[in-house]
């Protein structure tokens, strides 16, 4: 890797550290990483086996299951680096737990995501390097620079190229799960080259991860419809979605997402799905038992250590949100 006037170092907590193996890997650089400890009475302790002493430094952390664990790790993991003089200290969150509470949805309800931004602002954050945030306005929660990163192309790549014969034929079509993931899907669509379906759907208030379709918005009869989400938790919302399809005549279904959270009975329901592939990234980490044949996981770490590169540098990175130009079909 280039050199810069700074010395970097990227350390990992204890949520992924095999995605920051591999962003290290694409660096060609060492991994760093704090010495854990518990107290007897569950307090986190730990300590920098290192100096950080002027240089860049990255933690990579994303706040997964368990979430309050990962994040109180990473609070500590700051204040350490700040209090040794790091000279730039960069919060590497692949996944950023919490940002779908993002608004007051009823009465008397934290805007619990502006908190996590404001905390991690406080414990000595100077910038965020995050991929597909569940609402972009995310970004507008921190007074620090937050670098939003996506993996939104690399899950398009992949279905441009299992489904290549049948996007060729017109017979692929691209399905947002909700109103609100429609500018994402939009995104899938022209990067593949393809229709665009909505989906309709009402969450219930009293019941949490619960939703029901209402109706499809968009010709789906016939297709191969392909699902495209940021976040799959329990995966009800994504079986229910596909079975709807089915329904409206659906040849069969395909689903991708950024990030796997994967909890409660996720494995189990996408396991007895009609889902013919549930595509993911590798922003959570993914545990042998939640492993299966239906699940394909793609890595984004190289899209992170370029990232990483370019800020280290003082390089821009805004080419890595612009798309890629088509190839002309001959």
């Amino acid at each position: 890797m280039e050199s810069a006037s700074r010395d970097i170092k990227i350390f990992s907590g204890s949520a992924h550290e095999e995605f920051a193996k591999a962003i290290c890997s694409n660096l060609g650089i060492q991994i760093s990483g704090p010495k854990l400890f518990r107290f007897s009475d569950g307090e986190i302790g730990l300590s920098l086996q290192e100096s950080v002493r002027g240089t860049d430094a990255f933690i990579v952390q994303p706040t997964c299951a368990p979430v309050n664990e990962n994040m109180m790790e990473l609070l500590l993991i700051i204040d350490a680096m700040r209090r040794a003089s790091a000279d730039r200290v960069n919060v590497v969150l692949p996944y950023f737990g919490y940002a779908r509470q993002d608004r007051k949805a009823r009465a008397r309800e934290p805007i619990t995501a502006k908190l996590i931004a404001n905390i991690l602002e406080t414990a000595g954050a100077d910038r965020v390097i995050t991929a597909d945030l569940h609402a972009g306005q995310l970004q507008g929660f921190f007074d620090i620079p937050v670098d939003h990163l996506t993996g939104i192309p690399l899950l398009a790549s992949h279905f441009k190229r299992i489904l290549k014969g049948a996007l060729q034929e017109r017979r692929v079509i691209v399905v947002s799960p909700d109103i609100g993931g429609v500018v994402r899907a939009r995104k899938f669509a022209e990067q593949i080259n393809t229709e665009l379906a909505i989906i309709d759907k009402r969450r219930s208030h009293d019941v949490v991860n619960q939703s029901r379709v209402i109706e499809i918005i968009g010709e789906v009869k016939g297709k191969i419809a392909v699902l495209v989400d940021d976040i799959i938790d329990t995966g009800g919302s994504i079986v229910n979605a596909a079975n709807a399809l089915l329904e409206y005549g659906a040849e069969s279904v395909y689903a991708c997402a950024v990030h796997g959270v994967l909890s409660g009975n996720a494995t189990e329901n996408i396991r007895n799905s009609p889902l013919v592939e549930m595509a993911l990234t590798d922003t959570i980490p993914l545990p042998p038992e939640k492993r299966m044949e239906k699940i394909t996981t793609m890595s984004v770490a190289p899209l992170f250590a370029e990232a990483i590169r370019r800020i280290h540098l003082d390089h821009s990175i805004s080419i890595l949100f612009q798309p890629k130009p088509r190839r002309r079909e001959k």
